[in-house]
This record gives C-alpha cells, structure tokens and sequence, in this order.
C-alpha cells in the first residue's frame, strides 16, 4: 500500500530498531508504519510503548468492551490506521469478527448488547470536539461496570483519542492488517 506519511520514515536501525522490526514482524506479519514515525524520537517511542504495555495489562474492564470503544473511537476520529489495527488486534485477541467488524455502524447493528452500545456512544462522545458526554453516561456506565472498570474503560478511550490523532495528524491510513485476517469491515 502507498505511504501517505507526512514525515519521511525513520531508519529501523541500531539495536532498538532492530529489536522493534523482529518483534513487528513476528506479532503482526509486517512493520507498522507508525514505528517508522515514531523513531524519529527513541526515547519517546521507549515512553509511548512502556505506557501502551502498562494499559493493555489492566484488567478492570472487560476487553470486548475496551475494544469496541476504541474501535468506536477511531471511527468517530476518522484513523483508518486505528480502525485497521484494531481490526486486526480484534481478530488475533479472538473476539467476534463478525460483530467486531460492525462498530463503526453500531448504531443501525443489533448485534450489540445494551451496555456495549452505551460503551460506543460514550466513546463517541469523548471522542468529539466538544465533549459530549453527559452525567447521565458516567452515572449509567458507573453503576454498570463499577469505578475501576469505568476509570480504565476512559483512560482506554482518551488513549486511542491520543493514538488516532496523532496517526491522522501525521499520515497514517489503513496498512493492510484487518486484509490479512479476512477481516472486511463494514462502513469504513
């Protein structure tokens, strides 16, 4: 697929260079372009990803719901990156590839429970300039999911806010992952 980068690409050199494109090719099948952009800056490329490790090993929430509402996010942000990864991360974490595939026409599904489409509306929500999360949401998501699971689902959120807007500012489109694993997504 032709790179749309904004930036040229970072030599995958060095050790850490190295050590990040065995790692990609064996996890994913390929380097993500996002490696290329963010070796531009070692020492943040070594923050982002040790942040990303601490996140992915919580375990308040539920995963499906943190997917869903990433995917949800992306979506509503516009990352055909995020959404093409998410996609593919869906597939390999074996959640439901034919519900999965339908987040970002969520809202005309049903495929999805009550909660999980209460969880993609509030992702959508925060996803928005400006906010349009209501107190309504957070009471209904609190009583659902309790305070640690309402807490991570929001970091998750706010998280792939970070991750899709720092993709789109910078270039990055759909890589081919979700095509890897005959995954077609719907609405993208």
């Amino acid at each position: 697929m032709p790179s749309n980068l904004r930036i040229p690409k970072a030599p995958l050199d060095g050790l850490f260079g190295r050590a990040l494109t065995l790692y990609a090719r064996r996890t994913y099948g390929q380097v993500p372009d996002i490696a290329h952009v963010f070796l531009h800056h070692r020492r943040m490329t070594r923050a982002v990803l040790a942040f990303e490790r601490r996140m992915a090993a919580l375990s308040a929430c539920d995963p499906h719901l943190k997917a869903y509402a990433t995917m949800a996010s992306s979506a509503t942000i516009g990352c055909s990156w995020c959404l093409d990864f998410g996609y593919f991360t869906a597939h390999t974490e074996g959640l439901d590839t034919a519900k999965v595939r339908q987040v970002p026409v969520w809202r005309d599904s049903t495929v999805f429970t009550p909660l999980e489409r209460e969880v993609m509306a509030y992702a959508e929500a925060m996803s928005v300039t400006p906010l349009e999360v209501t107190d309504e949401m957070v009471t209904s998501l609190h009583e659902q999911l309790g305070s640690a699971a309402l807490m991570e689902l929001t970091e998750m959120i706010s998280l792939e806010n970070l991750r899709s807007r720092t993709n789109a500012a910078l270039g990055l489109t759909s890589q081919g992952f979700a095509e890897s694993c005959d995954l077609a997504p719907l609405g993208s």
